[in-house]
């Protein structure tokens, strides 16, 4: 099983890692999980869409899928590692692969 981050790991992360806020994301109606939470905006949709799409593929190899919506240049983006219930590495890793295709780039 993946190991759960302490909070003062998340709160380091969330410190070097722009725009990530730690959530508290309802798993069933009485438990809730933390999950880390950005919202990305781009020029356009197209820009928003190829930033899913390399995220999508980053996500494959990690197998460590995030949820996520999209309205136009927007995309809101939820990560927590759901079998271990909270944030581990796994959310991290794939939350700085994010900010570096938000930014254009092609790889991490």
């Amino acid at each position: 099983m993946k190991k759960l981050k302490q909070s003062q790991d998340i709160e380091s992360f969330m410190k070097k890692n722009s725009g990530w806020k730690k959530i508290a994301q309802r798993k069933s109606k009485s438990t809730r999980v933390d999950a880390l939470f950005k919202s990305y905006r781009f020029k356009d949709f197209s820009e928003a869409f190829a930033f899913m799409t390399r995220s999508a593929i980053k996500a494959e190899q990690l197998n460590h899928h995030p949820e996520w919506f999209n309205v136009y240049n927007r995309v809101d983006v939820t990560l927590t590692t759901h079998d271990a219930g909270g944030i581990t590495d796994l959310d991290f890793k794939l939350a700085k692969a994010m900010d570096v295709f938000a930014q254009g780039n092609m790889a991490p």
